[in-house]
């Protein structure tokens, strides 16, 4: 039996579609880009992933450290690493990506979603979460970045195989209803 680690930390719940894209991807090497203090990286490591963790908040970052060491988890490496730079520098059969675009700098976002795509090994997987404001549904909220059209993550997958693609409203974990496209997407072999 697992221990519910999220819970036990004060954690927010591992994100939905982190739990639902691990019921068709195996265990592997993985990055959890923008992880924050661990909720979907805790996850996947109780899974069997080997996961590298980043975010560029060095608290958040010491938080999840300090839970690895207390836990004797061998399998998470957390570091500070601002994705910005979109040099990840190691490939991944898994990319998670959820709900840290949207506090990106605007002008790097086509860059990092590049390097997550060059950075994802043959037949490997990219999960992305990302607020949307469109004319139709304006986001209540100022991030940095949202899409704001239509299909315009589907778009920058193009020759993937989309395994799920939708752009529903949803809930954020604080309550704040939002438009968001939501993408897991697998590199051809």
């Amino acid at each position: 039996m697992t221990v519910d680690l999220n819970n036990h930390y004060g954690l927010s719940p591992t994100h939905s579609e982190v739990v639902e894209a691990c019921k068709i991807i195996e265990p592997c090497d993985a990055l959890d880009m923008g992880c924050s203090n661990g909720r979907n990286t805790l996850y996947l490591s109780q899974l069997g992933f080997n996961v590298v963790a980043v975010d560029n908040n060095p608290n958040a970052i010491n938080m999840l450290q300090h839970i690895v060491s207390e836990q004797d988890i061998a399998n998470i490496q957390a570091q500070v690493y601002d994705i910005n730079n979109s040099r990840l520098g190691v490939d991944y059969g898994f990319i998670a990506c959820t709900v840290t675009l949207m506090f990106l700098n605007p002008d790097r976002i086509e860059a990092v979603i590049a390097d997550m795509q060059e950075r994802t090994l043959p037949g490997g997987y990219n999960l992305i979460v990302c607020a949307m404001s469109t004319e139709e549904y304006p986001c209540p909220v100022r991030f940095p970045f949202t899409l704001t059209k239509a299909g315009q993550l589907r778009e920058a997958y193009e020759g993937w195989e989309l395994i799920k693609y939708n752009e529903d409203v949803g809930t954020m974990h604080n309550g704040v209803q939002l438009q968001f496209a939501t993408m897991l997407a697998r590199k051809p072999a």
